[in-house]
């Protein structure tokens, strides 16, 4: 290997490593906001324990017959509907970000460029746990005791966690792409909202219209939902598991690319 070569690739893996790094300064950055500002954590506090509260009495009589039976189907419909829908906060806190200037001021640091946007990403990694674990916590609560046993139901946190992450790369593009924070939240609702309620979160899809039915069999939300139920309640991995895995890796090898090349863009 000639000494060019050698020197161009110890240059990229020294730009990689920089680049890793402030990344992490910059997750570091969205964990101190979110310490000073605590009501950013209003949502993935209180929406996990209040809508688990309100479908389980609302909904736990009528489907499964009483509170109990209905618990291990919605406490993982319930963790996969809160977790996903705060990763919308990802585009939105973006967006804001942008708008203040905040993101020229990173410009005029001798950082990796791409390094606020990823750090924004991790960042949220922690508003996704604490609303998985608020969840489970609350299950527990009322009474829920997973089948799969402590290490299954981690497996399905985890997955539920990168699911969100990776579907939050979607929500930066809008964040990206968009002119206010407001159509970003607009935006992703309407992407969002179908997805999580049309699915078989709350209510078993045999119970749907036929018409209804193919929809949610190949929502991607629902193979979510159906993994999480295997993992915790039975201990089981099928091929939910795998489409939701492959689902998610899909989604941020096609949104992850276009976002950064916009976000450079803008930036």
């Amino acid at each position: 290997m000639s000494t060019s070569v050698k020197t161009s690739h110890l240059k990229n893996h020294t730009s990689f490593i920089q680049s890793v790094k402030n990344s992490l300064t910059m997750a570091y950055r969205g964990i101190l906001k979110i310490r000073r500002t605590p009501e950013q954590l209003f949502d993935v506090t209180l929406q996990p324990i209040i809508f688990t509260l309100m479908f389980t009495y609302i909904f736990g009589g009528a489907i499964s017959g009483d509170v109990q039976s209905y618990l291990p189907v919605i406490i993982p419909g319930i963790l996969v509907q809160t977790v996903i829908s705060t990763s919308i906060v990802t585009g939105v806190q973006l967006r804001e970000d942008m708008d203040k200037g905040v993101f020229d001021r990173f410009k005029s640091l001798p950082i990796a460029r791409i390094a606020p946007l990823a750090g924004a990403l991790l960042a949220d990694t922690i508003r996704y746990t604490i609303a998985t674990v608020l969840t489970f916590a609350m299950g527990y609560i009322m009474g829920y005791r997973p089948d799969g046993g402590f290490e299954n139901v981690l497996l399905s946190a985890l997955l539920v966690i990168f699911v969100s992450w990776s579907v939050s790369w979607i929500f930066a593009f809008f964040g990206v792409i968009a002119r206010t924070a407001s159509s970003v939240q607009g935006i992703s609702m309407l992407v969002l909202f179908p997805l999580t309620f049309l699915s078989n979160a709350f209510v078993p899809v045999d119970t749907m219209p036929k018409w209804l039915q193919w929809f949610v069999n190949i929502n991607p939300v629902t193979h979510v939902v159906s993994a999480v139920r295997e993992l915790t309640n039975s201990g089981t991995a099928g091929w939910d598991l795998g489409i939701s895995l492959i689902g998610a890796v899909a989604i941020v090898a096609v949104f992850a690319p276009i976002t950064v090349r916009a976000y450079m863009r803008r930036t």
